[in-house]
Formats: structure tokens, C-alpha cells, sequence
């Protein structure tokens, strides 16, 4: 069972902080398939080297930028993807199918239980 450290962070913004911009559905789910597909990338370009790990973090806070889908936890996706040499299917299964399931939760547990709005 592979552990995405990164989505524990995510939920602190979508359960604590869901009105937060960082915590929009856009940003959670398109933050974190970019940054692993950059991770992807990097690592098929330059292997699992310390230096892949500091261009991969790079490239993805840019990449997450310069579409609007700034999501900080994201930007630990490459180091999960290089450290563990996922393969091309990481992005859809656990990353997608994860986030769109973390997401789904939030809207559920604001509407249900904190009766707070959520995407805000």
C-alpha cells in the first residue's frame, strides 16, 4: 500500500481551512496532477538523483503557477514520484482517483457535519 504523504497535508486545508484559495477543488486536484506529472517527467529526463528531486519541486510550483493551481502539498508529489519510480499510470491511480475522493469527502463532511460551505 503506497502512502501519498502529501495528501495528509492536503486534507489540513480542505478540512480546516476549505475557504482558504489553496483549498479549491481546481487547486487540489489540478496542483497535484501536474506536480506528479512533472515528477514523471523529471524523472524519466534525469533519473532519481538529489538534483531531479530539487528540479521536479521546482518545476511543479512553477508549472502549478502559471495555470492557477497553486496547492502547496503538491509540491511534494515529484519527491514521491522520483523517490518511489512510479510509472505513467501514478498521475490516474493513486493521484486522481485520490484527490477527487479527498475533495468529494470535504464537500460532504461541510454540507453534513461543520455546515460550512465548501468550495467556498
Amino acid at each position: 500500500m503506497l502512502l501519498i504523504a502529501p495528501f495528509w497535508a492536503s486534507c489540513v486545508l480542505l478540512f480546516a481551512l476549505p475557504q482558504s484559495p489553496l483549498a479549491r477543488p481546481r487547486n487540489v486536484i489540478g496542483g497535484h496532477l501536474l506536480s506528479a506529472l512533472v515528477g514523471l517527467l523529471v524523472l524519466n529526463l534525469i533519473g532519481d538523483s538529489v538534483l531531479a528531486m530539487g528540479v521536479g519541486v521546482g518545476l511543479a510550483i512553477a508549472v502549478m503557477q502559471l495555470t492557477g493551481t497553486l496547492h502547496p502539498p503538491a509540491g511534494g508529489d515529484p519527491l514521491v514520484v522520483i523517490l518511489s519510480g512510479a510509472g505513467w499510470s501514478f498521475p490516474g491511480v493513486p493521484i486522481l482517483a485520490g484527490t477527487v475522493t479527498l475533495v468529494a469527502a470535504a464537500i460532504a463532511y461541510h454540507r453534513l457535519i461543520s455546515m460550512r460551505a465548501y468550495p467556498g
